[in-house]
This record gives structure tokens, sequence and C-alpha cells, in this order.
């Protein structure tokens, strides 16, 4: 029993160490992981670089590391997907090598699964390393920080949050065996919930429904007073899977928050004079525990799906 079970991990490591190594070579994701320090380093120097063209000065932000979501965007943890997983089935199909690949003594579920523990691994390193540079950053740009411990759970919603695209790229490559369409497809959805999603949300009033699709989710404000004629205030809250990690830490930081939730008044932005509806208001421990759920349901349901395609497919040479 021993022996089989060492010869399964064997296998199962062999692969890992197969596609990490195919990761770090692809020249689009060292592309990748340059734009994103560079674009952790922009979200540290913004401050400066508005305070030195006549802007404000820049303030110490204690809560700068906790609310930076590892320095990334929806859209950063988006491409990180596109980057990783885009050719890890399709690409195979591609090149041919899935032909030599699953003539070795393992089986399908073996390399798929293996596949997909490498791109977990891989974005793990690339964000601790995005996490200790936005840490020091965040010290040297905005002085101390506060609830530094809370920082793994800003690094565990970055990896959820980008897990939930994997695993919407991995099922268009695995059922099309195209990279190119692994790529668009998702990134349909990506616009769609993203930009169309929110000029729905905000003029029809019918921003819940993003609530239960991946994405940037619904838009609220919390700890707020009423609108002004241009915008809702208070701390902007972002419902969707993109956002786990600092709604948890929010969650943790501030329970009872309550989070309302507007759309824009149509007949007076018709007539010059834009103002903003309250509809309804949510706690902020529900947006919490629905991002959690819709995360988990989609990433379950999307690579139970690409598995199944993936063992079921037909190799020919």
């Amino acid at each position: 029993m021993s022996v089989s079970h060492t010869s399964w991990t064997a296998k199962f490591l062999a692969v890992v160490r197969y596609e990490i190594l195919w990761n770090i070579r692809k020249k689009k994701f060292l592309g990748m992981l340059i734009l994103a320090f560079a674009l952790s380093t922009l979200s540290l120097a913004l401050g400066h670089i508005v305070s030195a063209l006549g802007g404000p000065s820049v303030e110490p932000n204690p809560d700068f590391v906790i609310g930076s979501n590892v320095g990334l965007g929806g859209f950063g943890f988006f491409l990180f997907a596109i980057v990783t997983v885009m050719n890890t089935v399709s690409g195979e199909f591609e090149s041919g090598t899935i032909v030599p690949l699953l003539a070795k003594p393992v089986s399908r579920t073996t390399v798929f699964f293996g596949k997909l523990f490498a791109a977990f691994l891989t974005l793990l390193v690339t964000y601790c390393f995005l996490m200790i540079y936005m840490t020091i950053g965040g010290f040297v740009v905005y002085g101390p920080q506060n609830n530094l411990h809370l920082v793994p759970l800003s690094l565990l919603g970055a990896l959820f949050s980008t897990l939930i695209w994997i695993s919407i790229v991995l099922f268009f490559g695995t059922l099309s065996r195209s990279s190119l369409i692994a790529a668009l497809a998702p990134l349909g959805i990506w616009l769609g919930t993203t930009i169309i999603g929110q000029i729905v949300g905000a003029l029809a009033g019918q921003g819940w429904i993003l609530t239960y699709i991946p994405g940037t989710g619904n838009s609220g404000f919390a700890n707020g007073g009423p609108p002004s004629q241009f915008a809702p205030t208070g701390t902007a809250v972002s419902t969707g899977t993109d956002s786990i990690g600092p709604n948890l830490i929010s969650y943790i930081l501030h329970p009872s928050r309550e989070v309302t939730f507007y759309k824009i008044n149509i007949e007076e932005m018709a007539h010059g004079q834009p103002s903003w509806v309250a509809l309804y208001s949510e706690p902020l421990s529900n947006i919490v525990l629905m991002s959690i759920a819709v995360a988990l349901v989609y990433f379950i349901v999307f690579v139970a799906i690409s598995w199944y395609a993936f063992r079921r497919a037909q190799i020919t040479e």
C-alpha cells in the first residue's frame, strides 16, 4: 500500500514540476510578472506623483497595505489567470505534446490536478513576493502600518479571486483545445461583468445580479452619509469575487458594518441634475459569505467539467 501511495505521489510531483518549469519559462508570464511589479510600484508612488504635479501632499496611511489587495485589482487577477493556464491543456493539444505526456504511466486525473496544483503554487509564490514588496513599500511611502497580522488574509483572498478565473480559463481551454478561445472567451466575460454590468447596475438598479457572477460584483458604500450630487459618500465596497480579501479584512475590523446600494435617478440626470437613489442595505457579513460561496461554486463546477472533459478527450497523433 505504501509503495503504491509513494508511486502516485512521485508521479503527481513530477507533473507539478513539469508544469511549473513550463510556467516560469513562458515569456508572457515573465512579462506579466514585470507588469505586476510595475503596477504595484505605481500604486505606491501615485500619491507622490500627484503631489509633484500640484496635488495634495502625501499623508500617512496606516491602512494602505491591508487595503492594497496585493497591489492588484480584478484585471490583474484576470491577467494572471490568463498567462498561467491559457495553454495549460490547450497548448498540449496544439503542440502535440499531449501524446507523449499521456503515454507515460500517469493517469489523466493525476496530470490534470498536477497542472492545476502547479498553477496554484506559481501564483502563491508570485503573490507572496508582491505582498512582501507592497508591505515594505507601504512602510517606506505611507509610514507605519496597522493590522499587518491580517496581510495573509489579503494574500488568501487574492489567490481565491484568481483561482476563479483560472477555473474559467481552464474550462474554455479544455473544451475547445484552443489557447485563443481560452483567452478570448474569459475576456468577454470579464468585459461584460466589469463594464456593461456596472453601467446596468448604476442606471437600472439591477446590480444585485452581479453578486452571482465572477468578477467585480455590485458596488455599494459603507459608513457614509447622504449621497452628494455627484456620488454616494462612504467607503466603497464591491460584492464580487475580486474583492474577497479586502471585504474579509474589512469585516474582521468592522463586523457590524452595513453596505448601502444606489442607482442613478435617470429622470433627474436627463435634466442635468444627477442624483442617487438608495435601493437597499445589506450587512457586510452577508456580502463576504456570498462572495466566498459564489467563488466556491464556480470553481468546483468549472474544474469538475474541465476534469471530465480532459478524461474523455480523444487523443490522436
